[in-house]
């Protein structure tokens, strides 16, 4: 009896050794096939420096509004190219990379100081401090998915520089991240160690699983929508960033804040989005004090990919009647 019961301790023991240690041991393979971001970016692409990162962006258009587009996760300015054009007849436009996304500069642990980069409130700040690169006073903010999320965020905390907003499949309730429970474990060292390779699998099928899910019709991805949903995985330690936005990540706690976002708010949802149901979108605009809501058919996640004329029908409707 003594004997198998050293034996279980001793068994136990080793499981607990190989749990603690190995994943601290255990060698992690560096990324292939990763460039520096000047090495993906377009013939539109720029780049500024804002509240010490390198921000990319676009711009096309002239004149008043401003109007500036905010992607969701595991997307970046790519995810404009089908409505950016036709936007930028009213006006100017521009779309950039929020951090751990697109061609942005994603600082790693130890090279930024105070705030953490990837946190609401910082990418929040961004945004303004963008605008204040740029030299723009206001500007009406579309956010698709977490993008709306920041957009909603803005509205709130600094109304005087937001002109109109559009939130697109928002993720407003419940989303932007783990719940704060689950913190504490995402930093413990051994799972911090692993994050990165586990993020790896949106390169591969689960990241095409994701993009799938997002669209009504997954016949539409073509070769060239995959090539560009892929590009920014070919940069340096995107797979740590993607790491550090996810500890960084809280869940949204928009709820009772949503009346005091006062501006006429456009809410637009797919009408079969399998991300963030049609239901949320529906309850945010009934929540939001002044808001109308476009239900886009045979639509997933993502109408300005999509189904874009009808996305640019809802915006630029919203545009010529939000001041009445």
């Amino acid at each position: 009896m003594k004997k198998s019961m050293r034996f279980v301790l001793i068994v136990i023991a080793a499981v607990l050794a190989i749990l603690l240690i190995g994943p601290l041991i255990v060698p992690i393979p560096p990324l292939k096939d990763t460039v520096p971001v000047e090495q993906l970016a377009d013939q539109d692409s720029q780049f500024i420096e804002v509240n010490g990162l390198n921000v990319h962006y676009k711009m096309a258009g002239q004149g008043e509004p401003v109007i500036i587009l905010m992607h969701g996760f595991g997307a970046s300015t790519f995810s404009w190219r089908e409505v950016m054009p036709p936007l930028s007849t009213y006006g100017t436009v521009i779309a950039y990379d929020r951090p751990a996304f697109g061609l942005t500069e994603r600082p790693l642990p130890g090279e930024w100081s105070g705030e953490n980069p990837y946190s609401m409130d910082a990418q929040v700040k961004l945004t303004i401090g963008l605008m204040d690169a740029l030299g723009v006073e206001k500007a009406v903010l579309i956010g698709n998915s977490a993008g709306g999320t920041i957009s909603a965020e803005t509205a709130i905390n600094y109304p005087d520089r937001v002109e109109g907003l559009v939130l697109v499949d928002a993720a407003i309730y419940g989303g932007g991240g783990a719940p704060a429970w689950m913190h504490p474990m995402l930093t413990i060292p051994q799972i911090n160690r692993l994050g990165p390779w586990f993020v790896r699998s949106l390169a591969g099928k689960r990241g095409m699983d994701f993009l799938q899910m997002a669209w009504h019709d997954p016949s539409h991805i073509t070769p060239e929508i995959l090539a560009g949903y892929r590009k920014p995985l070919h940069a340096k330690n995107w797979d740590t960033a993607l790491w550090e936005l996810t500890k960084a990540s809280q869940a949204s706690e928009l709820d009772d804040q949503l009346k005091l976002i006062e501006l006429p708010t456009l809410v637009i949802t797919g009408d079969d989005d399998r991300i963030i149901p049609p239901e949320d979108s529906i309850r945010l605009s009934v929540d939001l004090p002044s808001a109308k809501l476009v239900v886009i058919q045979n639509c997933g996640h993502l109408p300005q990919e999509e189904q874009p004329q009808a996305f640019m029908d809802a915006v630029i409707s919203y545009l010529s009647n939000r001041g009445n």
